[in-house]
């Protein structure tokens, strides 16, 4: 009930707080349900009253709520404000799954460009190739490991649309060529050939940047799923450039 005390005092009611907060009443009902944000006083009506020191209560439980902390945990903060080292290992967990989330999105977006670029760069696919395009990218994915595919979507930033796109046409032109010496039964020692493979080589190498894991992780995916990945490469023309890599004494 109000009393005497702090008379002087602003209340607010929980219509008026919920507007000046941008909170719903409903919001409000539930928190001081569960005893997050307790109105101090009641009418005699019984109607909420909120003091200056439950607005400030409530202020620090949306700044709380939007670092991404559940109500549960926010309660256990500002019931042990005193606890520092409760409150530093709740933000740190969070920090990490915050961190989490923002790789994923940060892949997602990466997936979304690849397949913006691939619908830029054709004719556009019917609904059934549109389907096989995202599950071949969620079995790129499965792939590489969080940690290889969060380098990997930076890779791409670093190289940029444009350089991505010079990427995607150098690998038409190499697979081109060694299609032409393989149906011409060109030697793979043939110096065009070599450096052929040389290019194809160097192609790789940019895309793995060097990371030991993320090369391993792609080679294994090539050997496992190159006819989905590159329908046009048949097994004749990739043991064509396997036996050009050998002769030259490139690795990739």
């Amino acid at each position: 009930m109000i009393g005497n005390e702090g008379a002087d005092q602003r209340r607010w009611s929980v219509g008026e707080l919920a507007r000046a907060s941008g909170l719903t009443v409903r919001a409000l009902h539930h928190y001081d349900e569960i005893g997050l944000v307790v109105p101090s006083e009641r009418t005699h009506a019984g109607h909420r009253r909120y003091t200056e020191v439950d607005v400030r209560r409530l202020y620090r439980v949306r700044a709380l709520r939007s670092l991404g902390l559940p109500l549960e945990e926010i309660g256990e903060v500002l019931g042990g404000a005193e606890d520092w080292e409760a409150v530093r290992d709740l933000l740190a967990n969070q920090l990490t799954q915050l961190d989490a989330e923002a790789s994923r999105v940060e892949n997602l977006r990466a997936q979304v460009r690849g397949l913006l670029a691939r619908l830029d760069s054709s004719v556009m696919p019917d609904s059934t190739e549109f389907l096989n395009l995202l599950e071949t990218m969620m079995t790129i994915e499965s792939y590489y490991t969080p940690e290889q595919q969060e380098y990997l979507a930076k890779r791409r930033d670093e190289l940029g649309e444009e350089g991505l796109k010079q990427g995607q046409q150098a690998w038409v032109e190499v697979i081109a060529g060694f299609t032409e010496h393989q149906r011409a039964g060109t030697p793979v020692e043939d110096p065009e050939v070599r450096a052929l493979a040389q290019r194809w080589a160097d192609l790789v190498a940019a895309m793995h940047g060097g990371n030991e894991g993320v090369r391993e992780s792609m080679n294994k995916l090539y050997r496992e799923r190159r006819a989905e990945l590159n329908p046009s490469l048949s097994d004749e023309l990739n043991d064509y450039v396997r036996a050009a890599m050998q002769a030259g004494g490139i690795s990739s």
